[in-house]
């Protein structure tokens, strides 16, 4: 601004100003209620300080002295609140004064110089300017406090930032965008809050630069903290690009956010300013049939309630915008029909092919909104002119009266089942007759693509109208003998027909259950059907036996048949004939397969069965056209599931579920995947059902499935059919079917090796978060605590505490026995540290433990240095927790009993590793004599701090120096080999054949005592005088030294040797 002669001095100036400034300050930090009468104080005393200048010395320019003045105090104020921490108030207020002082002092100067340009420099840009400039120093302050305070207050400015010059903007951008990868989670926090605010006025940008709102849509989804993430969704930009990242969260870990996703997001956004005609980026006409389905497919199924309940609040949402007034003609109101608009609406937005989430969805409407329940009302014209929507709509209304026991509700707005069966049948003859007509039509017309699909349109619309009624027709009241009378036929006849849709007919089969006084009815009646369908392809034009069906019934009986007698199958069949003898066929199997779903029947009971198994079945398991395949074998294996050990098959006299188990594991690996998985949820179901059967009759079959099943989780190419076999293999171990030992470990090693063989394109949980998963399936105190609340407290219910130690000696016994890579070493033996460790256990299984730890420190050592710290920790919550009983341990007497007899056999088959054994450095070199090393375990007395064997070794840098040997006298030993430096003799390998091996020598550390003159006996079944004369032979050629100084050859040599036995 132009040059203003000098009104009062600045000394005069700074003075008031440091009078004010503080005074101003201390009110705001006290309350928020007098922040803007403050602000306005603060901008008369800045007018009045920018009065204050000077020229330059040279005078071309105008020094603003004021100016300066004003910024200064206002620092420092400020400077003083930036070291406190977070959740001081006073401080959280002077914040937000400052913030809103850039912008009401911006306000107040363009209100007071109306017709300025924006773009001028004016004190207000240049205070805002002074405050950024300031900030920037203290966005790589070393204080946390500091940087949280600095990054706080930034965020208060960007809300009310005006212009700014270009470089101070790019400036403030590339700070923040640092300050998102800080350490500190308060200051991501405030980041991204600053950056989301910057992001609407950010610029097109330059090719392969990353965005601001690139980088928010990679925190919101990525960030380890909850609050940094939350931050980033409530202040994410809502448009139609950001949404799928914001739907990402409605799966988020943090209940919180998963929560605010649905009440603070997306149900803020549906309208644009409250404004129900504006649609907002929310609203549901503006979403993707996808995007409703997820928003309503996760928010209902949440395990949380209040997620739930938020979800069901966005519902009630929809309904309210997308709704008009009640249904009206010529000014009339309906009273005959009454439901809320915005529900039919809102069900026209979802696919209700999908029966579970528009369930959810209007159930949940009929709970939050009881009132429009309440209020809705079915009279003639609503089933008169009946949609999919409202067809479905009824249904679902007619399930939550029964749910709810309202059934005053049901009885006041259903029709009565006679006419209910009435329009069942009017949409029945109207699908079949659109069928006609467009099978019609392509004969006669090349039909366009358009008319297909309004052809496809209009019977899919019957089709899923007729679905719905017969969904709603399970759940009526069939008091009414006429009614019910009329509903079988019509149900009955459905069936029969050769144009039934394959969708309507389990639907079908439902209604027929409910109508059937038992099951051997019910299996009569589709066996019936069966036949009659049969017999009518293989040629029988005969009249239809079922006309007169329903002759003479009473109210506890369904309408029987008269069967035709079959005729005999044509010796020829044109192409037509052949197809639609398949198609029967085929609807035959389908019949079959949903009638074995819904009996609980053996076949014992029903006879009937053996015909359609021995006619229909088999055969179509035998046919080579995959589809009867699948379907004969599902029906083979739902007829195994009722089949007992009387039951027989047609092939022997063998039981018919133990004879076919077999059968169906062996078809798995040359069947198709879809096949594969109607293969495998059969064999689980058979070992779940007759598991005492054929441990019984068959008992190697069971041992056969579970090797078979195993084998498919590393050789099935589909990763469905390992899902699936990953499943029902843990349901097998939950119903204690399957006891193999070493089932974790086997599981680890196919999915690490899975893991290996992904593409570059897939991702895979880590081997650590499987070890983690397995640990926390694997949790006795969750099962502790489930039973408990269901008050069950007999022995047969309750948790096997120790089930995590005995996992512990399983990876124990595999750390000493197999060759574990690094990394897997370390999972491993971090898996140990989160097992649980009962306060209770059996002594023979802490001893075991106690001896496989020792085992492993002196034969198996731990080199890395992470996994050497995880197995001590492990070590030292094993000795905490059963101190007291490895007390008195003794591994002499141990060795005598019996029930350990199995463990220190195992322990002495290890064999230590070449470069792990050790001698002490003042043993005298031998030729000939070995002696093995002292006890594998340490002898503790009372008093005695027990330690870990292997404490010793660990942490060495250098293997080959100085080492102290295994002998209890290790004192000694450091002062004797103190003064030990000559070099060891050079040691000749000696000529071995190549035709013949000889087996490798055990290698035994001596003890350290020289009195006495021990010979173990050899572990691996060899004479002492074989060893004796290999010794001998060796004599000659090889210059004995200590067996840590050889040289990397001959280890190999020896590693060699080891691999060979």
């Amino acid at each position: 601004m132009p040059g203003r002669t000098l009104q009062v001095g600045a000394a005069t100036l700074s003075d008031k100003i440091a009078t004010q400034v503080p005074r101003i300050f201390e009110q705001a930090q006290n309350s928020l209620a007098n922040h803007q009468k403050n602000l306005v104080a603060l901008y008369k005393l800045q007018t009045e300080a920018a009065q204050c200048t000077e020229e330059t010395r040279n005078r071309r320019g105008v020094r603003l002295v004021g100016e300066k003045i004003f910024e200064e105090a206002i620092l420092q104020m400020l400077t003083r609140v930036l070291s406190l921490k977070k959740g001081v108030t006073p401080a959280d207020r002077i914040v937000k004064f400052i913030g809103g002082a850039a912008y009401e002092l911006a306000a107040l100067e363009q209100q007071n110089q109306e017709g300025a340009d924006e773009d001028d420099d004016t004190t207000a840009s240049r205070f805002t300017a002074r405050l950024l400039k300031f900030f920037f120093k203290g966005f790589l302050s070393k204080d946390k406090n500091v940087r949280y305070r600095i990054l706080q207050s930034v965020a208060e400015m960007v809300s009310h930032l005006g212009l700014v010059d270009e470089e101070v903007y790019s400036e403030l951008r590339s700070s923040l965008m640092d300050r998102i990868n800080d350490r500190e989670v308060n200051v991501r926090v405030q980041a991204v809050i600053a950056l989301s605010k910057l992001s609407g006025t950010e610029g097109p940008s330059e090719e392969g630069e990353q965005t601001v709102q690139d980088l928010l849509s990679d925190i919101i989804k990525h960030d380890s903290s909850a609050d940094v993430r939350r931050a980033a969704a409530l202040n994410f930009p809502i448009d139609e690009t950001t949404i799928p990242a914001v739907l990402d969260r409605t799966r988020d870990t943090d209940t919180t956010i998963r929560k605010l996703v649905y009440s603070a997001i997306l149900e803020k956004n549906v309208t644009v300013g409250g404004d129900d005609r504006m649609m907002g980026p929310t609203h549901p006409r503006a979403l993707t049939i996808a995007q409703r389905e997820l928003i309503i497919r996760n928010g209902l199924g949440d395990r949380e309630p209040s997620v739930r309940a938020a979800a069901a609040s966005l519902l009630g949402r929809w309904v309210d915008v997308v709704g008009e007034q009640p249904a009206k003609l010529e000014g009339k109101e309906n009273p005959d029909v009454k439901v809320e608009n915005g529900l039919v609406e809102l069900l026209k937005m979802l696919d209700l092919t999908e029966q579970k989430y528009p369930v959810d969805a209007v159930l949940s409407i009929f709970t939050s909104r009881p009132e429009i329940f309440q209020t809705m009302t079915f009279g003639h014209d609503y089933w008169q002119n009946l949609t999919p929507e409202t067809a479905f709509l009824a249904r679902v209304f007619v399930e939550h009266g029964m749910a709810t026991n309202d059934d005053a509700r049901l009885e006041a707005v259903l029709p009565v089942v006679t006419e209910l069966a009435f329009r069942i049948q009017d949409t029945f003859n109207e699908l079949t007759s659109r069928i006609d007509d467009e099978e019609e039509a392509r004969l006669m017309t090349d039909l366009s693509e358009d008319e297909r699909i309004q052809y496809e349109d209009a019977r899919l619309e019957k089709e899923a109208i007729i679905g719905e009624l017969l969904q709603l027709a399970v759940n009526l009241d069939y008091s009414d003998e006429i009614g019910r009378r009329k509903m079988f036929q019509l149900v009955r006849d459905m069936l029969s027909q050769e144009l039934l849709p394959q969708s309507l007919l389990n639907k079908c089969l439902d209604v027929l259950r409910k109508l059937s006084p038992s099951e051997r009815d019910l299996i009569r009646v589709v066996v019936e059907l069966v036949q009659d369908l049969r017999d009518w392809i293989l040629g029988d034009e005969e009249e239809d036996p079922t006309k007169d069906a329903d002759a003479e019934t009473s109210s506890g009986e369904t309408p029987g048949t008269v069967r035709a007698p079959r005729p005999n199958p044509p010796r020829e069949q044109t192409v037509e004939e052949k197809a639609r003898a398949d198609a029967i066929d085929l609807k035959c199997l389908l019949l079959c397969i949903g009638m074995l779903e819904r009996v609980n029947g053996t076949l014992d009971e029903n006879s009937t069965l053996e015909g359609i198994l021995e006619e229909l079945i088999i055969p179509s398991v035998k046919r080579k056209e995959y589809v009867f395949r699948e379907k004969g074998l599902i029906s083979l294996g739902l007829c195994c599931l009722i089949a007992k050990d009387s039951d027989t098959n047609v092939w022997d006299l063998k039981p018919l579920a133990v004879n076919s188990a077999r059968f169906f594991i062996e078809q798995v690996p040359s069947s198709p995947p879809s096949l594969q998985e109607n293969l495998l949820q059969i064999v689980f179901d058979v070992l779940m059902v007759h598991e005492v059967e054929l441990r019984k009759n068959r008992p190697e079959i069971i041992p056969f499935i579970i090797g078979e099943l195993i084998d498919l989780l590393s050789t099935a190419a589909s990763d469905k059919v390992r899902a699936l076999v990953g499943l029902g293999l843990s349901k097998l171990i939950l119903a204690g079917i399957i006891t193999e030992e070493k089932m974790f470990l086997r599981a680890y090693k196919t999915l690490k090796k899975d893991r290996e063989n992904l593409d570059e394109d897939e991702e895979m949980i880590s081997p650590a978060q499987i070890t983690t998963l397995f640990s926390d399936w694997t949790d006795p105190n969750k099962l502790r605590t489930v039973v408990d609340a269901h008050g069950k407290t007999n022995s047969e219910h309750q948790a096997n505490m120790s089930i995590q130690l005995d996992l512990a000696v399983k990876i124990l016994r595999s750390l000493l026995e197999e060759n574990w890579e690094k990394d897997d070493k370390k999972v491993l033996c971090q898996l140990l540290t989160k097992l649980y460790l009962p306060d209770c256990a059996d002594d023979d299984k802490v001893k075991e433990l106690k001896v496989l730890m020792y085992t492993l420190c002196l034969r198996r050592p731990i080199r890395d240095t992470t996994t050497n710290n995880a197995f001590a920790k492990f070590e030292a919550a094993v000795m905490k927790k059963f101190g007291k009983q490895l007390q008195d341990f003794n591994e002499e007497e141990y060795r005598k009993l019996e029930q350990l007899e199995e463990l220190f056999s195992f322990v002495d088959s290890i064999i230590p590793d070449e470069e792990e054994e050790e001698v002490g450095l003042d043993e005298p070199k031998r030729k000939g004599k070995k002696r093995r090393s002292d006890s594998i375990m340490t002898t503790t007395t009372e008093g005695d701090d027990v330690t870990s064997a292997g404490s010793s070794k660990r942490g060495r840098s250098k293997p080959r120096s100085k080492r102290p040997r295994l002998s209890n006298s290790d004192d000694a030993s450091d002062d004797e080999g103190a003064g030990l430096h000559t070099p060891p003799p050079a040691r000749t390998v000696p000529k071995r054949s190549a035709a013949t091996k000889k087996p490798p020598q055990d290698i035994y550390v001596s003890s350290g005592s020289d009195d006495e003159d021990y010979t173990p006996a050899s572990r691996s079944g060899r004479s002492t005088e074989h060893v004796k004369e290999e010794e001998q032979e060796l004599d000659g050629n090889v210059t004995f030294d200590s067996i840590i100084d050889g040289d990397e050859d001959e280890e190999d040599e020896v590693h060699g040797l080891l691999a060979e036995d």
